[in-house]
């Protein structure tokens, strides 16, 4: 089975098409290819307060090169979803009626507690101690989504619009940043050991830079460095440097921030990153979406 997942998001938005094996036991899931275009919606949404006609004609350029892609690939089934940028966007029902014309995409504006479901439906879970709690950690361009997990249980699950375009063009303010540090502080009170699980494009960027192997533990204190390190350097010098892509060479900085944040206002210690997001976890629903109905004919 061959399915496809489109993230639009603030920073960036990404097409991945995934095929699905049905072996023994669990679904094994393997990429086929990941698209990423960065369009940077959230610069017109959160500064603006609307899409312009400029990042608006790229979007949709953009959703038909994915659609023509969708259809060579011969996906079983698609799902496209709209987040923090367009959400905030004044004109977002104008901009999803246009890509619906144009591209021929059937786009869902999704809220950040759907957000959050459909990232936490990736089930790393599954694959973790269940005598430990995990905070569950994704950093996107417009806002940041938290599940705290205690015995394979969702306990505690909020989306902030913490994210990293809003600090980079001074978007957040000072009681918004504290209400948001207050809940974690709160919500993870009682919780140890606690463990962080992050995903979204500058955690695992992040994660790779401390050349790891995929599922070890990264600590706190190696991050904390590595930021310190990223911060030392000029912009150009990130890029020509250290060889970070221009969109990824500033906002890695306020990323980095809202995850060490977070990390220390819960007490965690080490953080994994099963580099895995979104996009993900639209595939695993498109997943169970077919096998439920497969099921249902049989």
């Amino acid at each position: 089975m061959r399915f496809a997942a489109i993230d639009i998001g603030s920073n960036a938005i990404r097409l991945l098409l995934c095929n699905v094996y049905n072996g023994k036991g669990t679904p094994v899931f393997k990429k086929a290819e990941l698209i990423r275009v960065p369009i940077r919606l959230g610069e017109d949404a959160f500064l603006k307060g609307k899409i312009l006609s400029e990042k608006a004609d790229k979007l949709v350029k953009s959703l038909k090169a994915f659609k023509l892609l969708i259809d060579v690939f011969e996906a079983t089934d698609y799902r496209a979803c709209a987040t923090s940028a367009m959400r905030d966007a004044k004109n977002n029902k104008e901009i999803l009626e246009k890509i619906q014309q144009e591209a021929g995409l059937k786009v869902e504006l999704i809220d950040g507690k759907t957000e959050a479901d459909i990232i936490f439906s990736n089930r790393a879970e599954e694959f973790l101690d269940k005598n430990n709690s995990y905070l569950y950690i994704d950093i996107g361009g417009g806002s940041t989504e938290l599940t705290l997990l205690s015995k394979n249980k969702i306990v505690a699950s909020q989306s902030f619009n913490v994210g990293t375009i809003r600090m980079l063009h001074k978007q957040i303010d000072k009681d918004y940043w504290t209400e948001f540090k207050d809940w974690v502080k709160k919500t993870t009170e009682g919780h140890s050991p606690l463990i962080a699980i992050g995903s979204g494009g500058n955690i695992n960027k992040l994660f790779n830079m401390t050349r790891k192997k995929q599922n070890r533990p990264v600590s706190y204190d190696k991050l904390k460095s590595l930021y310190e390190l990223l911060e030392s350097y000029t912009l150009e010098e990130r890029i020509k440097i250290l060889g970070l892509k221009p969109d990824r060479a500033d906002v890695i900085i306020p990323a980095s921030k809202i995850l060490l944040s977070v990390m220390k206002n819960a007490g965690i210690q080490k953080m994994i990153v099963p580099q895995i997001g979104l996009s993900d976890g639209i595939v695993h629903q498109l997943y169970e979406k077919h096998k439920q109905k497969v099921e249902k004919f049989a």
